[in-house]
């Protein structure tokens, strides 16, 4: 059975974390996602604890999430959090609207930075890559995607494909899985509510409680030995749901 890990920015609003733990394990998650906000502001000792509150729970953080700004200027810290917690992969999750490019050209060269950031990561050890959106599926002049223009600047690239986003830009997740399954060494598992439904969530929806068809991208994802499935939901209402509900349908594909 494929391990399953769990997002803890899916849990921001439901302080403390120290409540969420012990959940995540009785539920049979194994691993844990970082992101910014969760270790950014942990001295050397918190980071300790922090791993050491993992372990009390039969958790590990597997992956994490890292601005590009600290990632580029931030590469110390980035490592130190990095190996104390005892990551495997390394992802960089978004670029704000006003930071994007508006052509192929400059995807490209986004593509070439990224992988230069991430240079010294992969050096260390650790997969470096890109968590997508919705905006880097949407076409350009060129009839391209700046999703495309990114893997081209950098090929070395892994990504970490957040499918429910895919679907958001109107893309069809098993053509990328089938183009780019070589690449993708995690996975964002999410789910979207039916049309008009699940408005106080933002229009997700629990693992197995929407419309993305999870059994049959599982079974698409099998053949490329994708290393880490990660539950996320960007705005749930009850997090003991999500928790349970998730896994048990994940656990049935």
């Amino acid at each position: 059975m494929t391990k399953l890990g769990f997002q803890l920015y899916s849990a921001r609003n439901f302080q403390p974390f120290s409540d969420i733990f012990p959940r995540l394990a009785k539920a049979g998650y194994t691993e844990v996602e970082g992101y910014g906000a969760l270790y950014a502001a942990v001295d050397e000792a918190g980071l300790k604890s922090l791993k050491e509150e993992f372990a009390a729970n039969g958790l590990s953080m597997a992956t994490g999430h890292f601005g590009l700004d600290m990632l580029e200027k931030e590469q110390g810290k980035v490592l130190e959090i990095s190996r104390t917690l005892g990551l495997d992969g390394i992802y960089c999750p978004y670029l704000m609207p006003d930071q994007r490019p508006n052509d192929a050209k400059g995807w490209f060269a986004f593509g070439q930075r990224l992988q230069e950031a991430g240079k010294p990561y992969v050096d260390a050890g650790f997969d470096f890559g890109w968590h997508n959106h919705d905006f880097e599926f949407k076409a350009l002049e060129d009839g391209s995607t700046p999703q495309e223009q990114i893997f081209a600047g950098g090929p070395e690239l892994s990504w970490e494909a957040d499918i429910a986003w895919v679907i958001r830009g109107g893309a069809d997740p098993f053509a990328w899985i089938e183009s780019y399954g070589k690449k993708i060494k995690a996975v964002h598992v999410k789910d979207i509510a039916p049309a008009g439904e699940n408005a106080d969530e933002d229009g997700w929806a629990d693992v197995g409680h929407g419309t993305v068809d999870w059994k049959g991208l599982v079974a698409a994802l099998k053949p490329y030995g994708v290393k880490h499935y990660v539950v996320e939901h960007d705005n749930p209402k009850d997090i003991d749901r999500l928790i349970t509900r998730s896994i048990a349908s994940f656990n049935s594909y």
